[in-house]
């Protein structure tokens, strides 16, 4: 005899994701069940990991086809072992490292010049004048890895904006 199965129930029960989106996860082939004689979905103990897995990527902004792609990677012949995970989960480091630096400088930076161009800042006049960082793209340049420029020497501060701060 194998493993118990658990009921879809048990299964939104321990994961905290709601039926509707395990039958969602089912259909788009992240997880799959079994079904009874009756028609209901039974899912082995692995599945808990498989949705926590899913519920964390996506909070890190990983949309559903790269984790679909990266769970098919996983063998559907048994339970994925620690070595299985360690490697699915390698090949995001880079991009988890580069949220992580993007969340610091959020954190660190976004009280002053974020290279948006909107100039309302003391600051941007020093690191932004004229809305230098354009050049390299829409959004806040320096918030989002372009390196921020040194002030010259001798530069003053002014208001270069509307507000001042």
């Amino acid at each position: 005899m194998g493993e118990p199965l658990l009921s879809i129930g048990e299964v939104a029960e321990r994961t905290g994701v709601a039926p509707s989106a395990l039958r969602f996860y089912e259909t788009e082939g992240v997880i799959s069940s079994t079904r009874t004689a009756g028609g209901q979905r039974r899912y082995p103990r692995g599945v808990l990991r498989r949705v926590a897995f899913v519920r964390v990527a996506q909070r890190v902004g990983l949309s559903l086809d790269e984790i679909r792609d990266a769970l098919s990677a996983l063998p559907s012949s048994r339970t994925p072992t620690k070595a299985d995970w360690a490697r699915l989960s390698a090949s995001w480091r880079p991009r988890l490292d580069e949220q992580i630096a993007v969340l610091e400088r959020l954190r660190d930076e976004l009280s002053s010049c974020i290279g948006c161009g909107c100039l309302s800042l003391r600051e941007c006049s020093l690191y932004n004048p004229s809305d230098r960082a354009a050049v390299n793209g829409p959004g806040p340049r320096y918030l989002i890895g372009d390196e921020r420029p040194r002030p010259t020497p001798g530069t003053r501060l002014a208001v270069s904006g509307q507000h001042g701060r």
